[in-house]
């Protein structure tokens, strides 16, 4: 059976590697930040004995800034998709406010709330990667239609 780590990082690297590849600002921009998140977490998640038992401040960090960024991409964005990542984002981010308050919360729990929102943060970059360059091509083929300024 595949460890779901190696399907995660699968479909990090296939997801932000199109973006990388076919995106715009936004979309590239965004698939740095998880990219860059992700390594980071490798480094800043306590050991796997010890692991969701007690608040993870490297984690609350890290998806802190990711927050940031994914807003400050919102805010700059003429694009919906960004709305929607810096949304499931914050529910990610509240995972810790969770902990936080009930230091009793389950270490599955706080793990699964903390990592859950991954995979469809992906998806939406991948379809906004994507509806990102149907738009392009059709302003290309109607050259009359207002083309969104590629930043």
């Amino acid at each position: 059976m595949i460890h779901r780590y190696y399907i995660f990082w699968a479909v990090l690297l296939l997801t932000c590697g199109y973006a990388l590849w076919r995106g715009r600002s936004d979309e590239r921009i965004a698939a740095g930040v998880c990219l860059l998140a992700t390594i980071a977490t490798r480094f800043a998640i306590s050991p796997l004995s010890k692991r969701y038992s007690g608040l993870e401040t490297g984690l609350l960090v890290i998806d802190a800034l990711v927050l940031v960024a994914f807003v400050a991409i919102a805010l700059r964005s003429q694009r919906f998709w960004p709305l929607w990542i810096a949304g499931l984002q914050l529910t990610t981010s509240m995972s810790h406010l969770m902990k936080a308050i009930d230091a009793d919360l389950l270490p599955r729990a706080y793990g699964a709330a903390a990592a859950l929102w991954s995979y469809p943060i992906l998806l939406i970059l991948a379809i906004g990667t994507w509806r990102g360059q149907r738009m392009l091509a059709r302003t290309a083929d109607n050259p009359r239609l207002e083309q969104v300024p590629n930043r």
